[in-house]
């Protein structure tokens, strides 16, 4: 599946004007940069463990909303 939208981004993308294309690229930049500092990576590992156990032991609680306080302030 996501070599099918892969290949569908290709195809759209080769057709851009160079303008399009130079547009493309820096959305695409600034989101990458975005991404880099937006969301420290132990956060990002600490979710990503929680649901796999969660999926190991579908009778636990997802605590996330008790962590909300804790990510506004990183988000501030």
């Amino acid at each position: 599946m996501m070599n099918a939208t892969a290949e569908i981004l290709q195809h759209k993308i080769e057709s851009f004007s160079p303008d399009l294309l130079e547009t493309l690229a820096k959305m695409v930049e600034n989101l990458e940069m975005q991404n880099k500092y937006s969301v420290p990576q132990f956060q990002i590992d600490e979710v990503l463990y929680r649901i796999e156990f969660h999926r190991e032991n579908p009778k636990t609680k997802l605590d996330f909303y008790e962590n909300v306080s804790e990510l506004e302030k990183s988000f501030a």
